[in-house]
């Protein structure tokens, strides 16, 4: 289901031949994708459904979730307002 992204131009994208009973090759594994889709879905559930025009931003906002995970939140905007505060 990913072979488009290649064709998208993500370079870096690696093939795992599941039918071949492959889940590893060369340290590239399944794992990480899996586990933003399983995190993306549970986020997407609260929110009943989305816009087509809103789901691309909702993506972003999962993606940034899901890679600071482990931060606080509050403390990582905070930090970013006060390097980037609000002008009127």
């Amino acid at each position: 289901s990913y072979d488009g992204l290649v064709e998208a131009g993500f370079k870096r994208h690696h093939r795992i031949n599941h039918g071949k009973a492959q889940f590893a090759r060369n340290g590239v594994h399944i794992n990480g994708i899996e586990s933003f889709w399983s995190y993306a879905k549970r986020r997407h559930q609260k929110f009943n459904g989305l816009r087509k025009t809103s789901f691309p931003v909702f993506l972003k906002e999962t993606e940034f979730r899901f890679n600071t995970r482990d931060q606080n939140l509050y403390k990582l905007l905070l930090r970013s307002c006060r390097i980037n505060p609000l002008r009127r």
